[in-house]
């Protein structure tokens, strides 16, 4: 008797854990600047389509931070017959910043701009799910004084940020807007022009929280 309460037990742990993992939000890391979130409540957003693989999970939602041709590869994404696609245009308006929601999805805009990205045709997304988790969608920029003045406010769980140096800040600039965000995680990407990823280009991102993301690796999001 003894055994089986035992054996019993164990089979519930394992399925308590195999329904916490199937329930928690998720983050596809797909290469360069292109990632995918599928939320507790199997809401599918792509960000910035263009590279790598994992396009097959029909999206709810398509965020794209601009027009450049690496990061609006739309035609790769399975999409359901409700898929909305938002482009900077949608929530930059005249200069303004705009807010909307998709479900239970709150997107919010905010800069993003640099010497290779003009400031009116790019943006960055605060993305809110369901369950309060905050990712920050940095698209292609370098320091903006919002990342100071509001962003470091939010409470934002993961930011992820490029580093190229080329067309963006390098690693070093990168590193130090991801400890003013002050986000819990912070994840390096574009991190070089026509590859999926650069190893030595990402170790130069030093954030204090640091989280090294590889084309094709999925992780659970947690607070």
């Amino acid at each position: 008797m003894r055994k089986l309460l035992v054996l019993l037990s164990a089979v519930l742990a394992t399925a308590a854990a195999y329904g916490e993992e199937k329930y928690m939000s998720k983050l596809l890391y797909q290469g360069h600047g292109s990632y995918r979130i599928r939320t507790s409540e199997d809401f599918v957003i792509y960000v910035d389509p263009y590279a790598g693989k994992g396009y097959n999970v029909p999206a709810d939602l398509i965020l794209v931070t601009h027009e450049h041709y690496d990061h609006t590869a739309v035609n790769l994404v399975t999409k359901k017959g409700t898929c909305r696609t938002i482009r900077e245009r949608n929530l930059l308006v005249n200069g303004e910043y705009k807010t909307t929601v998709a479900g239970k999805i709150t997107i919010q805009a905010v800069p993003a701009y640099n010497a290779h990205h003009n400031r009116s045709e790019c943006v960055g997304y605060v993305i809110t799910l369901e369950d309060g988790m905050k990712i920050y969608a940095a698209g292609d920029t370098s320091y903006t004084d919002y990342m100071n003045d509001s962003l470091s406010k939010m409470n934002i769980d993961y930011a992820l940020l490029p580093c190229d140096g080329i067309f963006n800040m390098d690693a070093k600039e990168a590193a130090r807007c991801a400890d003013i965000i002050g986000a819990r995680h912070a994840i390096p990407v574009h991190t070089k022009p026509g590859e999926l990823f650069d190893n030595k280009i990402a170790d130069g991102f030093t954030a204090r929280n640091r989280l090294i993301m590889q084309p094709g690796e999925e992780i659970a999001l947690e607070k």
